[in-house]
């Protein structure tokens, strides 16, 4: 052991020696928790009982169970009385009636009578069936004890007993006595069942025809997940939307209400069928309910689409299957079939399949185009799948320019005689100046057509992609004239309805592709003046009718109502190219997707009908690039990307000066060179974007440096 002591007891006197003084907090010992009071605990076990899952279970069990029982008699005394009397008749005459249907109403009311003519007849006999009953039981048992009586006597000749005689009829007393004596035994049980067999039969009844409130039905009938759409519950539907006027006519109709409906038609993954709306509820009432119609069809929102026929006071219903919407259509045709051409005058886009599921076919012959919709919901895809089918016509002839700059229509090098691809003021500049040139080419074909009427010219397709980056590019050029806009000083606005106004009498085709259009971004001269109007998802409906048109939006459209995410590639199309049912102004398209690589491959069969294009990029592929900077715009507002990606847009942006030589490690050596790195994130090589700009801000720095110097 140590020689330190540790003195156990205070010491009383001070000591001159200075220390450390430690100083001790008493620290109270908690108050002890009170009790629950046995009153709150109680409350909170029966709640929680109450509130239970299991609790609710059992309570919409009871009154599911019992309901079903109730108005299972309930059904059945209404399907006696309608067997009884004349009021079914009577239902379906004022059901015609409503409708406007007087000849309808006429032959209901000429069955009416016939049944209760027949109804007469039947009382009457009744007056006389009671001497007519008994007439027929004497006749009947005296002609029983003759037949018995026969019987015996055959007998008696047959054994040579006299008794014999009366042997049948003995037997025939003695089994009616075995009958009574049975019907007294099971008569009182009979007594005590009868009553629980009837409840139950009632029950059954109830179940079958789920007569119980939606919130007591097990959860798989509350779905309606495959549930059939029949007359009954599309009648129920609209009743149930909150219409006045429709509501009280159903129930004049009565169970008769299905004679607004026309035949449910099979279409595609789901049915139509036309209603015939009755006096005083307008079609709108019906349109601006459609969530409300589409649940009480047990289907969501996007399920049910409402259409507005030719035919007076009529919406058309498609009602989808549960979930076949987010099912995918299958490949493109273009991908499937490697011998399919193109004719730009007669032949169709074949573009994906409408909601009948019959194939959708697009003719562009002197249209010009505008597709818009919501970022990343598959504009460009769509646009490109018809210019790709139009690329196997060698005639006819592209200028595009892709204001996204990511290599979207790359493939369209060695196809394209004009192919601008970048977001750049720049860029715009190159786009305006390109349609600029499309309108002296319309203006020359047009001096030529003056002279010579039979001429014909190839057609030439003026094609922008985010073409709201053009109108909203604030650049102004040397004749003080902006490059955007939407005034008549606006040197793109003015060149696109030019094209607009002209270009279709001479094969010159103006298309568009645009996001969340706006006044500003999509101006309404410029959107007004395309044929062939397509949507995607959309925020607003007032974006709605800027990408479609009031009538369209009037009669149903709402590509507002898609699913943003979920919806890629459905497109609301209102155009006279595309085949849709009579009356209608719009149809609802689900666009087949076409990747990059089967969208290289259609490329390349389209550059073997040509003899060979020289794709003029505008920006001349032999200057020298400021690589850095490129770097910085394709990374854009993205924190990091990993170099493969970085490389791959650097390829899009100018696939001759950033080509095979541009590899990860001369990515590498060109920002370590500026002081710079790659670096890893979770196991891959990535770019920063804030790396890059410090590696600009550096070498601009090495030269103001040198310059000084």
């Amino acid at each position: 052991m140590g020689d330190n002591v540790i003195p156990l007891h205070k010491n009383p006197e001070p000591s001159d020696e200075s220390g450390p003084v430690t100083t001790l907090t008493v620290v109270p010992e908690p108050a002890p928790v009170r009790p629950v009071p046995l009153w709150v605990r109680s409350g909170r076990a029966v709640r929680t009982a109450v509130t239970h899952e299991s609790t609710k279970a059992t309570g919409r069990a009871v009154v599911r169970h019992g309901l079903y029982t109730v108005n299972g008699g309930r059904i059945v005394a209404r399907r006696t009385w309608d067997g009884r009397t004349g009021s079914r008749y009577e239902r379906y005459m004022r059901a015609a009636e409503a409708a406007g249907n007087m000849e309808l109403a006429a032959e209901w009311e000429e069955r009416l009578q016939r049944f209760r003519d027949a109804r007469h007849r039947r009382r009457m006999d009744l007056l006389h069936s009671p001497l007519d009953v008994a007439k027929g039981a004497a006749v009947g048992a005296g002609m029983g004890v003759g037949v018995l009586v026969a019987l015996g006597i055959v007998m008696a000749l047959n054994t040579h007993e006299v008794g014999d005689v009366f042997t049948p009829l003995s037997a025939t007393i003695e089994f009616i006595g075995a009958l009574i004596r049975i019907v007294q035994i099971v008569w009182g049980p009979a007594i005590t069942i009868g009553p629980f067999l009837a409840l139950l039969a009632l029950w059954s009844v109830g179940r079958k025809q789920h007569a119980a409130p939606q919130w007591a039905l097990p959860a798989n009938v509350r779905s309606g997940e495959g549930e059939p759409i029949t007359p009954s519950i599309v009648v129920k539907a609209l009743r149930d939307l909150g219409i006045p006027a429709l509501r009280n006519a159903i129930k004049e109709m009565g169970d008769a209400g299905a004679s607004m409906l026309g035949p449910i038609r099979i279409a595609g993954c789901g049915v139509e069928v036309d209603v015939t709306l009755p006096s005083g509820v307008a079609t709108n009432e019906v349109q601006a309910r459609r969530r409300k119609l589409a649940e009480n069809l047990t289907r969501h929102e996007h399920e049910v689409f409402i259409m507005i026929p030719a035919a007076a006071r009529t919406v058309r219903l498609w009602i989808a299957d549960s979930g076949a919407l987010d099912e995918p259509i299958g490949p493109s045709p273009l991908v499937t079939d490697q011998t399919m051409t193109a004719n730009y005058k007669t032949g169709k886009a074949p573009w994906g399949r409408n909601l009948r599921g019959d194939a959708a076919e697009l003719s562009v012959y002197q249209r010009h185009m505008l597709v818009t919709g919501r970022s990343n919901q598959g504009k460009t895809a769509s646009l490109r799948s018809v210019a790709l089918w139009l690329a196997l016509d060698k005639s006819v002839q592209f200028w595009i320019a892709d204001l996204k700059g990511v290599g979207d229509w790359s493939m369209f090098d060695g196809v394209a005689q004009v192919l601008i691809e970048g977001p750049s003021d720049d860029h715009v500049i190159q786009a305006t100046e390109m349609v600029e040139d499309a309108v002296e080419e319309m203006n020359r074909r047009i001096e030529v057509r003056r002279t010579d009427p039979t001429a014909v010219f190839p057609p030439l397709i003026v094609l922008v992609d985010e073409a709201q980056v053009a109108f909203m590019c604030p650049v102004v050029g040397e004749d003080k004239r902006p490059y955007g806009g939407a005034k008549a000083t606006s040197r793109y606005f003015m060149a696109v309805r030019k094209i607009h106004n002209q270009g279709r009498a001479v094969d010159v085709l103006m298309w568009q592709g645009t996001q969340d259009p706006t006044d500003q971004n999509l101006p309404k001269l410029v959107r007004e003046g395309a044929h062939t109007r397509a949507s995607l998802v959309l925020g607003t409906e007032t974006q709605s009718r800027m990408a479609l048109g009031d009538k369209a939006v009037d009669d149903g459209a709402a590509p507002h109502l898609l699913r943003q995410g979920l919806d890629k590639g459905t497109l609301v199309v209102a155009s006279d190219g595309i085949e849709m049912p009579a009356g209608q102004s719009f149809i609802t398209v689900r666009t087949h997707f076409i990747g990059d690589e089967p969208a290289a491959e259609i490329a390349e069969r389209a550059k073997a009908l040509r003899d060979g294009v020289t794709t003029l990029r505008v920006v001349e592929q032999g200057e020298e690039r400021d690589a850095l900077a490129d770097i910085a715009a394709v990374i854009g507002d993205a924190s990091r990307l990993r170099t493969n990606e970085v490389l791959k847009r650097l390829h899009a942006l100018d696939p001759k000066a950033y080509g095979d030589q541009w590899t990860n490690d001369r990515l590498k050596a060109l920002l370590e060179e500026h002081g710079e790195e790659p670096k890893k994130s979770h196991g891959v090589m990535v770019v920063h974007r804030d790396h890059v700009l410090r590696a600009l801000a550096n070498r601009d720095a090495e030269g103001s440096a040198s310059a000084a110097e």
